[in-house]
C-alpha cells in the first residue's frame, strides 16, 4: 500500500526545536501481541513522513505499562501497547511518578485462538473442556477434587486419546488476563466449580464471588499446564517440539502460521476477522496503546504516529493492519477525533 508523503507540521517542528536536546525518535515498548501491528505502522510511518521510524519493543503489557509510568522526560517511552486495558493500579503508579495524564487509543480487536499442529487432531473446544484439562480442581460428583485426567479423551469423549498438553501465556501477559476470565472462570461456571467454591469461602456474597473467581484460575502444576513468558514464537516452537501440545494464540498470528497450526473452534465458531467483527466468536478482546500525553509537542513525530496509527489508511477495514488480521474498530472515528483532541482519559473508578 502506497501512503501520500506527508510534512512535519510547523508546531511539532517549533516544539522540537524549542527542546533541542530531546530524543528525536518516538520510544514504544510493551504488548507482543501489539508488537506486529505497531511495527508495520512504525516502518510506514518512517517511509512517509520527515521523522524517523519509531523504536518498538516487545516485553509484555504489564512491563509496558509499567516503563510508561516510570516518570516523564526524554529518558522515558512514550507509548505503552497493551492487550489488555491499563489499571486504576497502573494510573496511581503513573500520577505517583509525576505522569499526570495518558491517552487511551483503542486500536481494533483480536482473538484468542487455540491451535496445534497443523497434523494434529480437530478440537472443537468449550471453555468447559479447557477448565477440565488444566484447572487444579475440578467438579466431581457434587464435590471439588484434584483434577485426574491426563488425556483429552477423558476430559470429553468427542477428542482423542492425546496426552493433555498445553502452552498458555504467562501471566505477565495482557493475553492472560483474556484467557483467565472469558476461558478459564467461564469454563469454572460451566461445569459447576465455580458455585463450589463460592459455597466453602466465607464473608458477604461479594467476598464469595472473588474467592470463587480466584480458585477457579489456579491451574495445575503438574506440567500440563505450562506458562509460556515469551512471545507467540516460543509458543510455536513448543508444539513443533511435542507435537500433542496445544498453544494459545492472537488470530494474527495463527493466521500467519496456517501452514504450521491448526486452529480449534470454541463455542461452535472457527475464529475470523469476520465472526470477531460480527462478535460471534467468543474469545475476542481490544487492543490498546496508552500514550504520555506530556511527551505529546516535545519529542518529534509523537502526535504524527499516533494520528497516523488510527488513520483510515492504517487501521480501517481496508488497510494493512486489517490485512495483517486486526480486526477494524466500529468505532474508529470517535478514536481519530479523541487523537486529534489530545483528550486524556479518566479515572477507572
Amino acid at each position: 500500500m502506497k501512503f501520500a508523503k506527508f510534512a512535519a507540521s510547523a508546531l511539532a517542528m517549533a516544539a522540537a526545536a524549542s527542546a533541542a536536546d530531546a530524543r528525536d525518535q518516538v520510544q514504544i515498548t510493551g504488548s507482543s501481541t501489539v508488537l506486529p501491528y505497531a511495527t508495520i505502522v512504525a516502518e510506514a510511518f518512517g517511509e512517509n513522513f520527515d521523522f524517523p521510524s519509531p523504536v518498538v519493543e516487545g516485553g509484555g503489557s504489564g512491563a509496558g505499562r509499567k516503563k510508561l509510568c516510570e516518570g516523564v522526560g526524554e529518558t522515558t517511552v512514550d507509548i505503552a501497547n497493551s492487550s489488555s486495558r491499563i489499571s486504576q493500579g497502573d494510573l496511581d503508579l503513573c500520577a505517583t511518578n509525576g505522569v499526570a495524564e495518558v491517552m487511551e487509543v483503542r486500536i481494533g480487536y483480536d482473538g484468542i485462538v487455540f491451535a496445534s499442529d497443523v497434523n494434529s487432531q480437530d478440537f472443537a473446544f468449550t471453555p468447559a473442556d479447557i477448565y477440565l484439562a488444566l484447572a487444579k480442581d475440578i467438579a466431581k460428583d457434587g464435590a471439588l477434587v484434584a483434577n485426574p485426567n491426563k488425556n483429552w479423551a477423558e476430559v470429553n469423549a468427542n477428542f482423542k486419546d492425546q496426552p493433555i498438553l498445553m502452552f498458555v501465556p504467562g501471566t505477565k501477559h495482557g493475553t492472560r488476563e483474556v484467557f483467565d476470565t472469558k476461558v478459564v472462570e467461564a469454563g469454572c461456571k460451566e461445569t459447576g466449580a465455580y458455585d463450589l467454591f463460592a459455597a466453602a469461602a466465607e464473608g458477604d456474597e461479594k467476598a464469595k464471588k472473588a474467592a470463587a473467581a480466584k480458585a477457579c484460575m489456579e491451574l495445575r502444576t503438574d506440567g500440563v499446564s505450562v506458562d509460556i513468558d515469551g512471545d507467540y514464537t516460543e509458543t510455536l516452537a513448543r508444539i513443533d517440539a511435542d507435537k500433542n501440545g496445544v498453544g494459545v494464540f492472537g488470530l494474527s498470528f495463527y493466521q500467519n502460521n496456517t501452514d504450521k497450526l491448526r486452529v480449534a473452534t470454541m463455542g461452535g465458531i472457527v475464529p475470523t476477522v469476520d465472526s470477531i467483527a460480527k462478535g460471534e466468536y467468543p474469545v475476542s478482546r481490544p487492543l490498546y496503546f496508552y500514550v504520555k500525553r506530556a511527551h505529546l509537542g516535545v519529542i518529534p513525530g509523537l502526535k504524527e504516529y499516533i494520528e497516523f496509527f488510527v488513520s483510515d489508511d492504517m487501521a480501517g477495514p481496508n488497510g494493512p493492519l486489517a490485512a495483517y488480521g486486526l480486526v477494524s474498530d466500529p468505532e474508529l472515528a470517535a478514536t481519530q477525533k479523541m487523537v486529534a483532541d489530545e483528550t486524556p482519559m479518566g479515572a477507572l473508578n
